[in-house]
């Protein structure tokens, strides 16, 4: 069973940066990718960035793309989430997630593990 665990969010103003962490045990051949999902108050939990365990291929929400970064570091069992610019609408809980689908995972049923989430929260 992987689990996951995130940190590193945060109260900031707009236009700061963050950089979310997201922490993996128990690795599984099942985890193909890594990636990252949001859920405001009322609203359903969305996409925001995908990156394949093993390669270099992304995927990136439109409302992040230029923004956010899913950077290539060296260890393996942490992924991260690096956030520029934000903005108020970027105000979210931040869930990591790990599944097996290969191409175009962005939806939640493509992801197995989710971790418990991190609040972002970015004032105007």
């Amino acid at each position: 069973q992987v689990q996951l665990v995130e940190s590193g969010g945060g109260s900031v103003q707009t236009g700061d940066s963050l950089k979310l962490s997201c922490a993996a045990s128990g690795p599984s051949n099942m985890v193909i990718v890594m990636g990252w999902f949001r859920q405001a108050p009322g609203k359903e939990r969305e996409f925001v960035a995908g990156r394949r365990w093993f390669g270099s291929s992304t995927w990136y929400a439109d409302s992040v793309r230029g923004r956010f970064t899913i950077p290539s570091d060296g260890n393996r069992n942490t992924v991260f989430l690096e956030m520029n610019s934000l903005k108020p609408e970027d105000t979210a809980v931040y869930y990591c997630a790990a599944g097996p689908k290969r191409d175009s995972p962005v939806r939640a049923e493509d992801y197995v593990y989710w971790g418990q989430g991190t609040q972002v929260t970015v004032s105007s």
